[in-house]
């Protein structure tokens, strides 16, 4: 569950290849790319198709997606040859799942960073019973309440449950977890009020909040979000607090600088569109792009602050 002493320095090693990994891939690509992703209709397929789509043309070979089960995609992208031929689009579960059951790769050893593609707040909702409408209101109400209050989540280590666990430890209140097998079945909880608070994301709680039958307090990035104009931070109540849903694209570790080089141009290129912004955002995501090193530092920064949320929850899989 402990963060290798040495992430950092393996980790920027991974981005970092001999000098003659600079003439091998000159002619990057001479054959189809596969990229993989989880899902499919999830978050990093969706990201994962756009790309696939918006590179072929540049790249002159086709790019397709092919779709893994979450907890098998990581282990199969490192075992890849890393030579550019197989690329990975995932989320911070690349990372955490290591932190919580015993995985075949090594998340600071195994893969280097391209870019960044796309970020989405998770919404903080809960039942319109609770005498809350902001996010203030509800930290009290639990401090006087403490343990009364549930939160529902799904699988272990999911985004909302860091969401939710965070905030439970930012805020310095004891509210219970109730877990369900998806983010279906968990809106459902709350709307029966089975439990009072969630995080989710906007494609599952929005329909439920324009209905009425579900009140938004905030949304969980650490900056307002043009997917939510209307709803405040989380942070603005917990200065610091920071969550949410990240697709980014790796490769396995030791791919050439060049290929690394090639691709990161590509997407940055791609995602400044504003006809490809415009599907993310159709598909509640905000485009980002980034440096390969600009995403080494967020990876080790949510690796810090996972690890100690995880560990602190006593986060795990039987």
């Amino acid at each position: 569950m402990l963060i290798p002493r040495y992430f950092v320095s393996i980790f920027s090693v991974g981005l970092m290849v001999v000098g003659a990994g600079v003439a091998y891939g000159q002619d990057y690509p001479n054959k189809p790319i596969r990229i993989l992703a989880s899902g499919p209709s999830g978050s990093n397929d969706f990201s994962a198709r756009i790309i696939a789509q918006g590179i072929s043309d540049p790249l002159g070979q086709q790019a397709v997606v092919e779709n893994r089960l979450s907890a098998v995609i990581g282990e199969i992208a490192a075992k890849a040859p890393p030579d550019g031929y197989t690329l990975l689009v995932a989320a911070d579960s690349l990372f955490v799942l290591p932190l919580i059951r015993k995985m075949s790769y090594d998340a600071a050893r195994d893969f280097s960073p391209v870019s960044l593609i796309a970020r989405a707040p998770l919404i903080f909702v809960v039942h319109p019973s609770l005498p809350v409408k902001s996010v203030k209101e509800l930290i009290a109400l639990a401090k006087a309440r403490p343990g009364e209050l549930n939160y529902g989540s799904t699988s272990p280590g999911s985004p909302n449950q860091l969401a939710a666990e965070l905030f439970k430890s930012m805020a310095g209140v004891n509210i219970v977890q109730i877990s369900y097998k998806g983010s279906g079945v968990a809106a459902i909880g709350l709307i029966s009020g089975e439990v009072q608070v969630t995080f989710d994301t906007g494609a599952s709680l929005t329909p439920h909040i324009k209905s009425g039958k579900l009140r938004a307090l905030g949304i969980t990035t650490a900056k307002p979000s043009a997917l939510f104009p209307d709803l405040p931070t989380v942070a603005e109540t917990l200065p610091g607090y920071d969550a949410g849903l990240l697709a980014a694209m790796f490769v396995p570790a030791k791919t050439p600088t060049t290929i690394i080089t090639r691709l990161n141009q590509e997407i940055v290129r791609l995602l400044s569109q504003a006809e490809v912004r415009k599907k993310f955002v159709d598909g509640g995501l905000e485009t980002v792009g980034s440096s390969p090193e600009e995403l080494a530092t967020t990876v080790k920064s949510d690796m810090v602050k996972w690890s100690k949320v995880i560990k602190d929850a006593g986060i795990r899989v039987d």
